[in-house]
């Protein structure tokens, strides 16, 4: 290929650990802190996507490095496509993460991921990975939709996909069915115990998991899943978790930036910000990685730090991204820098959700704002405010209503997360942002969202409340027959529609009146 002056230039040679041993060590490059045997599997996960390479396998790494133990390396599974384990295996599982500070960029090369497989072309080898006894810790990050739970919060035993798994006529394809066949698998061949650590945003999702795994194997017939689900008691636990660090979508100019860190090219190549936290529930039924070594935090009770995570930032997050989507704004560090959306973050934070939290002791919740604000703000993460709006059915009660209803219980109207909830109607309803650009509605349940919303846009905000606020899926009756809450909701609403109903209009956030 040619640069712009007409001299030839070549693509940077694959990343592999041939290749990688030619460049280490390298000015502004980290490598491996330790060797192959480092990378024997203790750890297998389900959802090795970017937030994981960013997170557990880093806080597992280090871990390792810092005790020198050997056998916590991890096996990696990509359940929806064979495309991750495509980039990762032709490099040796190794990837970089490039961490981005407001100044500052560094690149680290991971070597914690033994192992990568698709369940549909490597079955056998997962069953086997499942029933490893060195295998004594399984973790998860598949996004909220990946639990597949119905509206009460129980598995959706009416999906077909979930219905296959009960059947068990060809490999397990849900993340539940998944699990609780490898455990299975697990309970006749090894008879091991072992921690399933669930690291997704849900309330409790330790216990939501453990939830969901006993309605599988309810749903199981009689001796088989009485027999599966006494010994899930008395072998497996399933502790709450809290995660946070910032993991934008990787773009061809974060992999060029790192091939020239590096020389070399990553197809698996992560970004993240500099900040990391891990809140873990001490509660384990075999030997875990020291991750407290890492930085992580063991403690009795996760759920003051979790509501903090997903009400404070992850809350603050939708609003920015559905409010700035609709205002033009590319990612979230553009969102905050327009001063009407950078207000509404902070009087959301500041107003509405700190009166609803109990915070874990230590923690001030108005330092706590202020941090979240600065890592929104950082430049250099190009954090895109589509990805964040991606998946809001899901998203929306644990980060958003929660905030809402606790406060209309204390007597207040939460103006500010009304709003969030606002700019998700509008966003759904125009799919287009104040410029007349599309917008797009990535969901599980965009079907019932576009024939609650798409007919009611014509007929003016009153109408686009009235039909979201039937789905039970996402709105809890209480909540949608709630006068104060539905008279503010259409007010920002119709802010956010505009003066012509049904066109983009003028979308920039107003401040309340």
């Amino acid at each position: 290929m040619a640069d712009r002056g007409g001299a030839v230039t070549s693509r940077p040679a694959r990343l592999t650990p041939i290749s990688l041993r030619a460049v280490l060590p390298r000015p502004g490059v980290s490598g491996p802190p330790h060797g192959e045997l480092g990378r024997r599997i203790g750890v297998l996960h389900l959802g090795v996507g970017a937030f994981h390479r960013a997170h557990q396998a880093v806080f597992t790494e280090d871990a390792a490095a810092a005790t020198g133990a050997e056998g916590w390396g991890i096996c990696g599974v990509t359940q929806r496509s064979p495309r991750v384990a495509d980039q990762l295996l032709p490099q040796g599982c190794y990837y970089g993460l490039l961490e981005r500070g407001r100044s500052t960029t560094g690149l680290r090369v991971v070597g914690q991921l033994g192992e990568v497989l698709h369940p549909a072309r490597d079955g056998e080898r997962l069953a086997a990975r499942f029933a490893d006894a060195a295998v004594r810790v399984i973790s998860l990050t598949v996004t909220e939709k990946g639990y597949r739970r119905d509206r009460r919060g129980r598995l959706d035993l009416a999906d077909d996909a979930v219905r296959a798994d009960l059947a068990g006529v060809a490999p397990a394809t849900t993340t539940v069915g998944l699990l609780v066949r490898g455990l299975q698998r697990r309970a006749a061949v090894a008879d091991a115990p072992v921690t399933v650590l669930t690291c997704d945003n849900l309330t409790g999702n330790g216990r939501v998991l453990r939830g969901l795994v006993a309605d599988f194997c309810g749903a199981l017939p009689g001796a088989e899943g009485e027999r599966l689900g006494a010994w899930i008691d008395q072998n497996v636990t399933f502790p709450n978790s809290m995660v946070d660090r910032i993991v934008p979508a990787t773009t061809e100019e974060d992999r060029s930036e790192a091939a020239a860190l590096l020389g070399l090219r990553d197809d698996a190549l992560v970004v993240a910000e500099p900040f990391r936290q891990w809140v873990i529930e001490g509660r384990f039924a075999a030997e875990r990685p020291a991750w407290e070594l890492a930085g992580a935090q063991l403690v009795g009770d996760v759920e003051p730090f979790e509501q903090l995570k997903l009400r404070m930032l992850n809350g603050t997050h939708s609003m920015l991204a559905y409010l700035g989507a609709l205002a033009g704004h590319r990612t979230i560090a553009e969102a905050i820098a327009d001063p009407a959306l950078a207000e509404a973050a902070a009087q959301l934070l500041t107003q509405d959700v700190a009166p609803t939290l109990s915070p874990p002791p230590g923690v001030d919740v108005g330092a706590y704002a202020r941090s979240v604000l600065e890592r929104f703000a950082n430049p250099a993460l190009a954090h895109r405010t589509t990805q964040i709006a991606m998946d809001g059915s899901q998203k929306l009660p644990l980060r958003l209503l929660g905030t809402v209803q606790d406060a209309l219980d204390a007597g207040r109207t939460p103006r500010w997360a009304i709003r969030g909830v606002a700019g998700w109607m509008a966003y759904v309803a125009l799919r287009r942002d104040r410029n007349g650009a599309p917008l797009p509605l990535d969901d599980p349940l965009a079907a019932e969202l576009e024939a609650a919303a798409a007919p009611a846009v014509d007929r003016g905000a009153p109408a686009v409340v009235r039909g979201l606020l039937g789905l039970e899926a996402i709105f809890p009756p209480e909540l949608a027959a709630s006068g104060a809450f539905v008279d503010c909701l259409t007010d920002e609403l119709a802010t956010l529609l505009a003066a012509t109903p049904g066109a983009p209009g003028p979308l920039r956030p107003s401040l309340p009146r």
